[in-house]
């Protein structure tokens, strides 16, 4: 039976149908209100508002819950490799053994990149980042693949080109800002162990593949490979909306993920650690100035806008944070800070009051740090485990039946008219 709410202005009564998702979520379908009322909704942030209807990931900020495809997280992180999480999200399924191996091929096969990109990559300052760089080399990627993507097999194509090449740039900007000679990927290595290799190997020492880091990475990777409707995620879509290619709408992603309120926050961590050492190590003090509401500074790596208790990537984050030190042997004074923060923290009642939860971004920093990447590289790493959820966003978008070009609404709240007065006159 059709469910309906009744809106109810000055005596008129109009039925807003109800949609209710396959977890039991509810929604109010508005896409009639303005043209039945003259009215529209207001609603900063949409915090309040769904922007379309997805299969690919729930997520439960109440319970912390995150599922991919239905299935959860936890296990993903502790079974599955990088690509069959890839797999799982774009097609909608697990792989075979068939596909994976297939699905391997592919990303073997599109793994280097044209030379000519090199030299875009020399002109760049070199104190230029890399995610304003890599925003604009996946764009120009454009240029040297000008295939039409209108045939399925294209389109496949042209993801797995995506999903190749993107971690090859990633590197070769890493090695080209250090002045570096660059390394390429090589067939007999994992998705994540070539990405390592080709940061760190070089003529002069070759990188000890450890597989505690080459873990490290695949947990982190599928942590971050998809999280619903996000700021980036969202922005992904509304570009795609105006049916750009695939690239654009990727670069739209890595420039909101650039933001330190989302994937820029795991470096913000980093540099909030940091800052509290050199300040003394007095935890406490930071606790305390950050509930100053008088005071701006902020507890980076706490909170989230839709987990209401402990982020469940933050459980497995923490968990592996802990295997990796231990088992490399490493001693971080960064992480002890870390710990004596969150405990803390968790502890005060105005952050238990508020919900104020350690989220994922409060140790992939120190499991980042643990492995050798640079401050500067933890969003890039963000956005190459992002890059999945992106395209099967992007995908399942424009499959979609009921799509129309994203254009929010606004009130106006500017001058009222009035003529306009000469330049004399004034």
């Amino acid at each position: 039976m059709d469910e309906f709410v009744t809106l109810t202005y000055n005596g008129k009564e109009i039925m807003l149908p109800m949609v209710t998702g396959s977890e039991g979520e509810k929604a109010i379908d508005i896409s009639s209100l303005r043209a039945e009322t003259g009215f529209i909704t207001l609603d900063p942030g949409y915090a309040n508002t769904g922007s379309c209807l997805s299969s690919i990931t729930f997520m439960d900020g109440e319970k912390g819950i995150l599922r991919y495809r239905g299935i959860p997280v936890e296990q993903l992180a502790e079974h599955s490799t990088f690509k069959e999480t890839v797999y799982l999200l774009i097609n909608g399924r697990l792989p075979d053994r068939d596909e994976l191996t297939q699905f391997s091929v592919m990303l073997n096969d599109n793994s280097l990149v044209h030379t000519d990109l090199k030299a875009f990559y020399q002109n760049y300052p070199r104190r230029a980042h890399p995610m304003g760089i890599l925003s604009s080399m996946v764009n120009t990627l454009k240029a040297f693949y000008p295939t039409l993507e209108t045939v399925e097999e294209e389109i496949n194509i042209t993801m797995t080109r995506l999903l190749a090449k993107v971690r090859t740039m990633a590197a070769m900007s890493y090695k080209i800002s250090r002045g570096h000679e660059i390394v390429f990927p090589r067939a007999d290595l994992t998705y994540c162990e070539n990405f390592l290799n080709m940061m760190f190997d070089s003529p002069v020492k070759s990188y000890e593949m450890k597989r505690e880091a080459v873990n490290a990475l695949r947990v982190f990777w599928i942590l971050h490979a998809d999280h619903e409707q996000n700021c980036s995620t969202s922005a992904v879509r509304m570009v795609g909306s105006a049916r750009v290619n695939l690239y654009a709408a990727i670069s739209s992603g890595i420039a909101a993920l650039w933001g330190p309120l989302h994937g820029g926050a795991n470096q913000a961590v980093i540099e909030m650690l940091t800052n509290i050492q050199n300040d003394g190590g007095n935890c406490q003090k930071a606790v305390q100035r950050a509930r100053d509401k008088n005071d701006p500074f902020r507890l980076m790596g706490f909170g989230h806008r839709v987990y209401k208790t402990y982020d469940p990537r933050a459980k497995i984050m923490k968990k592996m944070c802990d295997e990796l030190l231990e088992s490399m042997h490493i001693t971080d004074p960064l992480l002890d800070t870390a710990r004596e923060l969150e405990e803390i923290a968790l502890k005060d009642p105005y952050f238990v009051d508020h919900n104020l939860y350690p989220n994922i971004d409060f140790y992939s920093g120190i499991v980042l740090r643990a492995i050798g990447i640079p401050t500067n590289m933890f969003t890039v790493l963000f956005a190459l485990g992002r890059l999945p959820g992106w395209i099967a966003q992007w995908r399942e978008s424009t499959d979609d039946p009921h799509w129309k070009i994203s254009r929010p609404r606004q009130i106006y709240t500017g001058s009222q008219k009035y003529d306009y007065v000469p330049i004399h006159a004034r």
